[in-house]
């Protein structure tokens, strides 16, 4: 299995795209500006996207995905792409996005009975089965509904690819990862240590609540950091290199390629 970063950043600016990634070539975990990286072709074979959180840099290519692939999946006769999250989190996109103000209802276009994109509700602690994929719903700790996804390896002894999604500190998702070997951990850190208390009041972490954070996880890991703002890198990577862990810490990069099996 692999997973390809499209997009890893909080913001746009030349160069950077916001949070997706894509598993394999037909899960997509979160629908940032980072779909745009895909061909069409590719955005053809898109079968689920996994959404952690309803905020707008997170979900705003799955309208236009749906748009995108509209007429040749519908002419092929695939079955529409599913939108996977929270059952908050789909009442937001249905009410504010797919409200035919701010985008078409694509749950019921080209018709009803033969859409382009369907809802499906998935709940903290599930085990998703899609395709060869089992995929783990992880809680998160955000100022909206929100959760964080692991991709369980196929072999028993496997890593998990563990991605938190947007979240601030979590003791929830430290007591299930206790019970998780894994492989990779990607994590957000939004803001620079001088910035804690807007980190605080928007439940993301900085990298003092980062270092907290990891404590809790006992068993060494590769850990990527994702989610800083544009122009912020250096001085967030900086801050996080100062405070020393026993995991292997770096910044995730667009376009990265992460293997496993």
């Amino acid at each position: 299995m692999q997973i390809r970063v499209l997009g890893c950043s909080g913001s746009i600016a030349a160069g950077c795209k916001t949070t997706s990634f894509l598993l394999d070539e037909t899960v997509l975990i979160d629908a940032g500006t980072g779909v745009g990286e895909l061909t069409l072709d590719e955005l053809q074979r898109v079968d689920h996207i996994l959404v952690t959180h309803s905020h707008l840099h997170h979900v705003l290519s799955i309208g236009l995905l749906a748009d995108s692939l509209i007429r040749r999946r519908t002419a092929a006769g695939r079955p529409p792409v599913l939108v996977h999250a929270l059952p908050e989190t789909l009442k937001a996109l249905r009410e504010h996005i797919f409200n035919g103000v701010i985008w078409p209802d694509f749950s019921k276009l080209p018709s009803p009975a033969n859409p382009v994109l369907a809802f499906s509700a998935v709940a903290v602690g599930q085990v998703l089965a899609l395709g060869p994929y089992r995929i783990e719903v992880l809680p998160a700790a955000h100022t909206v509904p929100a959760v964080g996804y692991a991709v369980l390896g196929a072999a028993p002894d496997a890593g998990a690819w563990v991605f938190t999604g947007d979240t601030g500190p979590n003791a929830a998702l430290w007591d299930r990862l206790a019970k998780l070997r894994v492989g990779a951990l990607v994590i957000e850190t939004a803001f620079r240590n001088d910035e804690h208390a807007l980190a605080h009041v928007s439940q993301h972490l900085c990298p003092a609540e980062l270092q907290r954070e990891l404590a809790r996880l006992h068993t060494p890991a590769q850990v990527f950091i994702t989610h800083i703002k544009p122009g912020e890198m250096d001085t967030v990577m900086s801050e996080i290199g100062a405070i020393g862990s026993r995991h292997h810490i770096s910044a995730l990069v667009s376009g990265q390629v992460m293997r496993w099996d």
